[in-house]
């Protein structure tokens, strides 16, 4: 077996989002599906057939408010997690789902909002102590929607000051997982719009803050890679979030648009680590939206997708590729890329899989568990008794 696939493979980690089991939509409404979680239980549940079925994906993100929402739910995942083999994962605080939130979190013009804020923010500090958990990373829906209806200055002020007071409360071993996005739900600015002004809050608030970069939060045929290249050579990049899309923040599975992209921006990672002989510290996880495609098979066919376009960009030659770089081979730099973007690698991985004792089709063996109809035909029939499904 290849020892650059056994390599690359053994360390490729993926947490999985305990959102991305339950019902999603989009802003005209849910859409249901028998088998979709409701509870926490279920969501670890399904997770763990993820993780058995793939070998790769050992950790549950959880949100705060949706999944751990006081004392006795953090006790609940703690007995969840021992049962179902899946550890907590990265901790995501809530501070835009409230009415008081509508303009802004950390970044509003009230201190009694901002204050509410921040306290929910260290709240999830401690739950991820509790838990044992890494990695904080909050997303902010803070922003406005209108010219002249905010102080961008003020607002960035209290956003950098919010920040760092939680970055203050963090556990030795514990990060902080900055996200930007350029816009949507506020339209006008957002006040952490890009990977700039993400790494400058970052840099404020502290050295165990970092930069979370999601592949939907960017503008069309911004160039990704680049913003990663930089952020790895600023010693900056803590976590990339799993998604595509066809216009912005769609959402689709990984890979289903372009897969040449993320085969880009594992090239710029691997080849990061070629240069420091040193694996990057990031997190990956899977933050997608599956509205119409099963929930758990979306999430087995994005472990699938991330693993193969993962191993080609790890088949590439450094070597030949730099050789090429120096001496202005251009044609011959850019076929160094898509030889390995080209080379069929399942049968690679599915030797890796078989040597660990895991099924060589993942989504195959998950359909033939009969796991799904099981727990389609529970399901159905609690909602249905609760009243909570037509």
């Amino acid at each position: 077996m290849n020892n650059i696939v056994i390599s690359a493979l053994d360390d490729f980690r993926i947490e999985l989002p305990s959102w991305g089991f339950a019902d999603t939509g989009t802003r005209f409404g849910k859409f249901l599906q028998d088998s979709a979680a409701s509870t926490i239980e279920e969501k670890f549940a399904d997770a763990s057939q993820v993780h058995l079925f793939t070998g790769a994906c050992p950790t549950l993100a959880l949100h705060v408010l949706w999944d751990v929402p006081d004392q006795q739910s953090l006790e609940s995942v703690e007995a969840l997690s021992q049962r179902y083999g899946i550890r907590p994962g990265s901790i995501n605080p809530n501070v835009f789902q409230d009415q008081v939130y509508k303009h802004g979190s950390l970044a509003n013009e009230s201190a009694e909002i901002r204050r509410q804020a921040l306290s929910h923010l260290l709240s999830c500090v401690e739950t991820a102590k509790q838990l044992g958990c890494r990695d904080l990373a909050p997303w902010f829906a803070d922003g406005s929607n209108y010219p002249g209806t905010a102080n961008i200055r003020k607002r960035k002020q209290w956003m950098m000051e919010g920040l760092r007071e939680m970055h203050n409360s963090l556990g030795a071993d514990q990060r902080l997982l900055i996200e930007y996005k350029p816009f949507e739900p506020a339209f006008y600015h957002t006040d952490i719009a890009d990977w700039g002004m993400a790494i400058l809050i970052a840099k404020h608030a502290g050295v165990k803050a970092k930069v979370l970069v999601d592949t939907g939060h960017h503008y069309v045929s911004q160039n990704i890679e680049q913003i990663v290249a930089w952020l790895l050579s600023e010693g900056m990049l803590g976590g990339f979030h799993f998604n595509d899309r066809r216009y912005a923040d769609d959402d689709l599975t990984l890979g289903s648009i372009d897969p040449y992209q993320i085969f880009r921006v594992f090239l710029e990672i691997r080849h990061f680590e070629w240069e420091a002989n040193a694996r990057a510290d990031i997190a990956y996880m899977i933050d997608q939206s599956h509205n119409l495609k099963n929930k758990i098979e979306a999430m087995i066919q994005t472990v699938v997708t991330a693993q193969e376009l993962y191993v080609k960009a790890a088949l590439v030659n450094h070597e030949q590729l730099e050789h090429a770089r120096s001496h202005h081979q251009l044609i011959d730099a850019e076929n160094v890329l898509r030889d390995s973007f080209n080379t069929d690698v399942r049968p690679l991985i599915a030797e890796w899989r078989k040597a660990r004792d895991l099924p060589a089709d993942p989504l195959m063996a998950f359909r033939d568990s009969g796991y799904l109809s099981r727990v389609s035909a529970e399901r159905r029939t609690r909602k249905k008794a609760s009243g909570s499904y037509a």
